[in-house]
């Protein structure tokens, strides 16, 4: 039997095959104007310094420029959302910090949903939070300092470096595993939350390496504990959290990621280039540095990473009650 080929037939037929062409050929002439890289943070934070580490080598593979651009605010939500509202064509890329997926949970009126409205492409960093204390608290092992927080009334008081940042979520997910009380005071940032606890106004932190790593290496603080689940070359010697609350995990890290919705030919090749130039020694030195190890996922990997982040965070906020204010 011979089957007429109609016109409307004939479209359905071609229809797929157009679309992949035209996604390719999209790919092939990708990106066609300079690249706006949203840093949601301020000037000389990890993420800052992520996005600026990579933009220039970025910038020669794909044949224009890579445009740093900090919106700093409300948490990062306000730039965040910028990036969530873009054309998914990739010429507007998000660079985040590990506050991105507690975000929306915190601030109950984030216009974005994170495993909606992004599209993942490269888990690049990641390392774990140190445990430190100001050196005239006493302590010298975790199990010094837990001993002297279950016998001090009032508690002890930690910085953080916002109502809605990892390390205020660290020092919750700390008292909820422990039954320890603690007062916190949410600072602007972390620079003014370690310059107090180096004064001693505060008795301790919970703060990524790279923020508190020279202090400790300068004897201005303890560290008593790592959060990653296994001991750090970071700080040789040093216990982590896990080997006394079990199960204990909270790591700080940065990934890129573009709008939902771009294509799957451009996440596969902005991927492809930030892994090569991850892999380069002089940016596993950069990192180290600040307390990093280079992972550069495939995006498959970093969203598996964002939604068992986002479940577990969001567990702790809710059980909780943790909102921004």
């Amino acid at each position: 039997m011979t089957r007429i080929i109609t016109p409307v037939l004939r479209a359905a037929l071609l229809a797929p095959v157009l679309a992949l062409f035209g996604v390719q050929l999209h790919a092939q002439s990708y990106p066609t104007r300079p690249i706006r890289m949203v840093v949601p943070t301020s000037p000389g934070g990890v993420t800052d310094i992520a996005a600026r580490a990579i933009a220039p080598a970025l910038s020669d593979a794909l044949g224009q420029s890579i445009v740093i651009d900090n919106r700093a605010g409300a948490g990062g939500v306000p730039g965040t959302n910028t990036v969530a509202k873009a054309a998914p064509d990739g010429h507007t890329l998000l660079a985040v910090f590990d506050s991105f997926i507690s975000n929306p949970y915190v601030f109950r009126n984030a216009p974005y949903d994170t495993l909606r409205d992004f599209a993942p492409i490269s888990l690049m960093i990641r390392g774990p939070q140190l445990f430190v204390i100001y050196p005239r608290l006493g302590a010298r092992t975790f199990n010094e300092f837990l001993a002297l927080a279950k016998s001090r009334h009032p508690p002890l008081v930690f910085a953080t470096a916002g109502a809605a940042t990892s390390s205020r979520l660290s020092v919750e997910l700390f008292k909820a595993s422990t039954r320890l009380d603690a007062t916190l005071v949410h600072y602007k940032g972390g620079a003014p939350a370690l310059n107090d606890l180096l004064g001693g106004h505060v008795e301790a932190m919970i703060a990524s390496a790279g923020l508190v790593l020279p202090a400790v290496k300068a004897g201005r603080l303890t560290v008593l504990a790592v959060t990653s689940r296994n001991r750090s070359a970071l700080v040789p010697g040093v216990a982590a959290v896990s080997e006394f609350v079990p199960r204990f995990e909270a790591l700080s890290w940065v990934g890129v990621l573009a709008p939902a919705k771009t294509p799957r030919a451009i996440i596969q090749r902005l991927n492809a280039e930030l892994t090569r130039l991850l892999a380069a020694p002089e940016q596993a030195e950069r990192f180290a540095g600040l307390g990093y190890e280079i992972v550069a996922s495939t995006p498959e990997e970093f969203g598996t990473w964002i939604r068992s982040e986002a479940a577990k965070w969001s567990k702790v906020i809710r059980e909780q009650n943790i909102t921004a204010e």
